[in-house]
């Protein structure tokens, strides 16, 4: 059904005149006549009789002018769906619970108004075609990771050096570290579950275990965060990786561990990614206030893996986050 004549169809009903209805749509009284009759047609009855003073709804015109409007009604709301500006801002990150959620909630306190719809798609491959197919607005992903080409008109910025801590049990061998270097993990397990071939995190710990040694291990299934602070909480020999900014609340006789460290800090390198013909005005929003965050830690003394170098990173946010300009 054509929605520009059901449109001038509630146009006439409620003025009570073609001529009238005509003004109201910017259109030609000719062209209101042509709207009215292929929409009669196509319904198969009269929804107007014309009369000297104008046009009267027939019966058929009173039972479909309800439902005339709910049409259109239906039509501006999926408009507004999909409208930038009108509907939230879309953004993916890898993980509801992780350190990029806290940056997306930082956010959304200083630009309240702002609507958001946090998305978690798997990879930077489905990220990537989801930006470009407009499913999402904006993706935190790690880019340069071997394998993984960003098209020409996917634009990506560092935003976020990620610094990494060593988390144990309360009889682990390094549990009453205040501090450790990443030489000094070299041949201790890493259990992490998570982590899946392909992937940028994956790649991102393959190139730590190159540089310093740790034997990261993901066999076993991936129940989720509580599962695996059980098991680094009663072993000895198990520690994982998490970021500093990483929300956690375990249970009290867990007693877990989280250890600085340093020399160099491992960071992971998150970039946002967006379409360049995206114009949506909370994007341009989102970006400037990524970039105003305050550093807290110097350019060096940091880490990341050989295919992140080619895409400088910012220095890292403080703990609190980007900060409004």
């Amino acid at each position: 059904m054509d929605l520009n004549a059901v449109r001038t169809f509630v146009a006439v009903a409620e003025s009570g005149q073609f001529q009238r209805a005509a003004v109201d749509l910017s259109l030609t009284q000719q062209a209101v006549s042509k709207r009215i009759a292929s929409l009669e047609n196509e319904l198969g009855v009269l929804l107007f009789t014309r009369t000297a003073r104008g046009a009267r709804l027939t019966v058929d015109g009173q039972v479909f002018l309800p439902h005339a409007r709910d049409l259109l009604h239906a039509q501006d709301r999926a408009t507004a769906a999909v409208s930038p500006g009108r509907r939230a801002l879309r953004v993916d990150v890898v993980g509801r619970r992780l350190s990029l959620a806290g940056l997306l909630r930082d956010f959304h306190r200083a630009h309240p108004g702002i609507a958001l719809d946090v998305m978690t798609l798997f990879d930077a491959d489905t990220a990537v075609a989801a930006l470009r197919s407009g499913t999402i607005d904006a993706t935190f992903r790690a880019v340069g990771m071997p394998g993984l080409r960003l098209p020409d008109d996917v634009e990506a910025v560092p935003v976020y050096d990620e610094p990494l801590q060593l988390l144990t049990g309360p009889a682990h061998e390094f549990a009453t570290a205040t501090a450790l270097t990443p030489a000094q993990l070299a041949g201790r397990r890493i259990w992490m579950p998570g982590n899946v071939p392909g992937t940028e995190w994956t790649a991102y710990y393959d190139a730590l275990a190159a540089e310093f040694g740790p034997a990261i291990e993901t066999a076993g299934p991936d129940f989720g965060i509580e599962a695996l602070l059980d098991t680094i909480a009663a072993s000895t020999t198990l520690a994982t990786f998490l970021s500093e900014r990483t929300p956690l609340v375990w249970p009290a006789g867990y007693e877990l561990r989280r250890i600085p460290l340093h020399r160099p800090t491992p960071v992971y390198p998150h970039s946002l990614l967006w379409h360049r013909r995206n114009g949506h005005p909370a994007l341009a929003a989102l970006r400037d206030h990524l970039a105003a965050g305050r550093p807290n830690r110097p350019g060096t003394g940091v880490w990341t893996p050989r295919w992140a170098r080619h895409h400088p990173p910012r220095q890292a946010a403080d703990r609190r986050g980007p900060e409004p300009r």
